[in-house]
């Protein structure tokens, strides 16, 4: 959804005309990857970070267009609700003191981001849901003022046929109704990008789908929405449900939800981008009318793709291929989507440092650990870790027991076998051992106190309940402590849990 869309509505030929070049866009890849046309390893990473802006008083702050307009950087950006921004750093090869560098930029811009926020009443925080948000915060009056977000909302709407179910059993239970797809805009999230060529790709993408409970147990930090307390992570459970286009005789029949954990391993890029097109019906059916992509290919050009692009942009995989073209030339990246945001930034690097170090290592293993976990158990690895966050036990291929799967405390997983994994993925990056020691070592300590930043917002909001506030107030509380707590900057399994006092 990164282009701009602009259209005045849609034809019913607009359908089968977009479906016939979605196919030429297939066909324009198959060619490109058969003729290996793509760019050489560079290495690349890339970093996307969801904010939210909320004021002295932890309520959210429906104000993103003023904040931009003092920010003045492109390196900001609208997100879908109007209390959302979004940070976009450039992308860095990885090496060296990379992880370093990554948190120095992230704290410059995000402190300068807080500081033009401040000026109109609002403030950066960095959080997975924001506590404090209310259902009639959540509706399409608040969506950015961007044609894109209206569109898709119109369309998803359109497609559903009815409104949105959300129904997330945890400690409690959330049951409401949405009009609108505004209460996917509570989940915001660190995305990370990681340029692959095309023999690599798919054992990246499989590497990372089999972490991807690990990820998300770890750096769990949303067990709130709408008051109630409900699973450590509940990003995912929302984001399915809030963009669900299947009214529920679809679910019943097994049709697939837009957002999805996927449902095998893969071979290559071109199976992900086969799916898509075999399976979700077009959303936002704008073509380019000026590409021929074969033809282009024809001419010795490379196409940008575009309906494959802009379809693909609406198929919300947890690990999403990507294709794009720079200075000319095709590549191809994993987009990792299971992270919330925050807490610190050195909370936000270490879980950088955590994925990328484990995905080399995974992908670089000669018997790789999708042969041995089957995917039916990593689909069900990332639901239990999403309920459960850092408390959860997950399956996994153990050496030397019979069948190879056993059930595993995550944080003995991570404390055991997978942060020996990550140390020697990030020494083939040549990152430096300072820098993967510091950042390694603040996943290692996560584990071993069992704190994260899910942990902490439900003790703490308990604490606040104990010292005789309201609930409202309990999470206000809380989401003023969090914020303090961040802005200082020490990585969340060092903060002091509980609640300081009814007048901090």
């Amino acid at each position: 959804m990164g282009d701009k869309v602009v259209t005045e509505g849609f034809e019913l030929s607009d359908r089968q005309r977009y479906r016939r070049k979605l196919q030429q866009c297939l066909a324009g890849l198959a060619r490109l990857l058969d003729e290996k046309r793509f760019d050489r390893p560079k290495n690349l990473m890339g970093l996307e970070i969801e904010l939210n802006l909320v004021g002295a008083d932890g309520q959210p702050r429906m104000m993103n267009a003023e904040v931009l307009e003092r920010i003045a950087s492109r390196d900001f950006q609208t997100e879908l609700g109007m209390f959302n921004l979004e940070v976009n750093i450039v992308p860095h090869r990885l090496g060296g003191h990379v992880l370093d560098q990554l948190a120095e930029e992230l704290r410059a811009g995000l402190g300068y981001a807080d500081r033009k926020a401040s000026e109109v009443g609002a403030g950066i925080l960095m959080i997975g849901i924001l506590p404090t948000l209310a259902q009639a915060d959540l509706v399409s009056g608040n969506l950015s003022a961007d044609e894109r977000y209206t569109m898709l909302n119109e369309q998803i709407v359109a497609a559903r046929g009815e409104e949105f179910a959300l129904d997330i059993a945890g400690v409690e239970r959330l049951s409401c109704t949405s009009a609108s797809i505004a209460p996917e805009a509570a989940c915001t999230s660190v995305q990370l990008h990681l340029q692959v060529t095309p023999a690599r790709f798919a054992d990246v993408w499989n590497a990372a789908q089999a972490v991807a409970a690990v990820q998300v147990a770890v750096g769990a930090n949303a067990p709130f929405l709408f008051g109630k307390e409900l699973w450590r992570e509940s990003r995912p459970p929302l984001f399915q449900q809030a963009t669900d286009t299947r009214p529920p005789e679809l679910q019943a029949q097994g049709v697939r939800p837009r957002t999805w954990f996927g449902e095998r391993w893969v071979t290559s890029a071109y199976d992900l981008f086969e799916e898509n097109l075999r399976f979700f019906p077009p959303l936002l059916p704008i073509c380019d009318e000026e590409e021929d992509p074969l033809r282009v290919i024809d001419e010795g050009g490379v196409p940008r793709l575009h309906e494959l692009v802009l379809h693909n942009g609406t198929v919300y995989r947890w690990n999403r291929p990507v294709y794009g073209v720079a200075d000319g030339v095709p590549h191809l990246r994993v987009e990792n989507r299971v992270l919330p945001a925050g807490p610190t930034v050195t909370d936000v690097v270490a879980n950088a440092a955590f994925y990328y170090g484990l995905v080399r290592a995974l992908a670089d293993e000669p018997r790789p650990v999708w042969n041995r976990l089957p995917f039916e158990a990593a689909a069900e690895n990332f639901d239990t870790a999403c309920r459960d966050g850092i408390d959860a036990e997950v399956r996994w291929p153990r050496p030397g027991r019979a069948g190879g799967v056993t059930t595993v405390p995550v944080t003995k997983l991570v404390r055991d076998e997978l942060l020996p994994l990550a140390a020697a993925g990030l020494d083939a990056w040549n990152v430096s051992a300072a820098d993967r020691d510091r950042y390694l070592g603040v996943i290692e300590q996560r584990c071993r106190r069992r704190i994260n930043g899910a942990t902490w917002q439900a003790e703490t909001f308990h604490r606040a309940l104990e010292a005789g506030l309201g609930r409202d107030a309990a999470l206000a509380a809380t989401t003023r402590r969090y914020r303090e707590l961040m802005h200082r900057g020490e990585p969340v399994h060092t903060w002091p849990t509980g609640f300081p006092g009814p007048g901090a």
